[in-house]
């Protein structure tokens, strides 16, 4: 089927976007990714959905805000995709799962534990949510390259922000307790709520996608009401990996 010319939520259309798109959830956060940008220009705003595009390295790059949790994510990927996009890094925020973890670092997010709803109205729940292994590299190169503290491993999706930090005045208490020290025995390092939406609408379309989070707290380590909001490492290591992606692949 034929995507419309003008895509009904993100209010864009082919020539819009470049083929790498950075991701945030919060409208916010783009005017400060794509100060990063040459030549930013804000393209569309409707809903939680705003969008900068500009140039890195010659290269057309945008940045589209996806509001919070995986159903609108899924929007604006899919919507991305109809009109041209294939390279996606979610830059967000998150909430560390590993006591050695410090608030400040970044988690570089290789797939996601899949507990939200939205994905599976695309796949069964034993298809894993996994980011793409060149886009995961290009992170870590580029952490490494600026000398941000930083860790690999996989991100819990949730649908309930408050049912992670207040389980206790949820009906269903036990069941997400017990879940979630069982995400925590398995070695997954952050919990946000939109990375596993991404994941596997990329795997299903033969896109690439990783993401990068900055921890902003800590609730499993030794001084969990430390909080760090500065995004300026986890701008600049996003940005810094598309640089290394564009220039792989001119070389292919």
């Amino acid at each position: 089927m034929e995507a419309p010319e003008i895509m009904y939520h993100i209010q864009m259309k082919k020539g819009d976007v470049g083929r790498y798109v950075f991701l945030p959830g919060d409208p916010g956060r783009c005017e400060m990714i794509a100060s990063y940008f040459d030549d930013p220009q804000l393209i569309a705003y409707n809903r939680e959905y705003k969008t900068y595009t500009g140039t890195l390295l010659g290269e057309k790059v945008s940045v589209t805000s996806t509001g919070i949790g995986c159903p609108s994510t899924a929007i604006a990927v899919e919507e991305l995709i109809m009109i041209g996009a294939d390279t996606f890094i979610r830059v967000g925020t998150s909430g560390g799962m590993q006591p050695h973890l410090k608030a400040g670092d970044l988690g570089i997010v290789t797939g996601a534990i899949r507990d939200e709803g939205t994905t599976l109205h695309y796949m069964p729940p034993e298809f894993p949510a996994v980011a793409d292994v060149d886009v995961v590299l290009a992170l870590r190169e580029a952490a490494e390259k600026l000398g941000y503290p930083h860790h690999l491993g996989i991100s819990h999706s949730k649908d309930s922000f408050f049912g992670q930090h207040q389980p206790e005045r949820m009906p269903v208490d036990s069941r997400l307790l017990t879940r979630w020290k069982a995400w925590v025995q398995g070695g997954a390092i952050c919990s946000e709520m939109e990375a596993a939406a991404i994941f596997v609408l990329s795997s299903i379309y033969r896109k690439r996608a990783s993401g990068i989070m900055l921890i902003g707290w800590n609730q499993e380590g030794d001084n969990p009401e430390e909080h760090v909001s500065d995004l300026t490492q986890l701008i600049e290591t996003a940005i810094e990996s598309v640089k290394i992606l564009i220039e792989q692949d001119r070389e292919k």
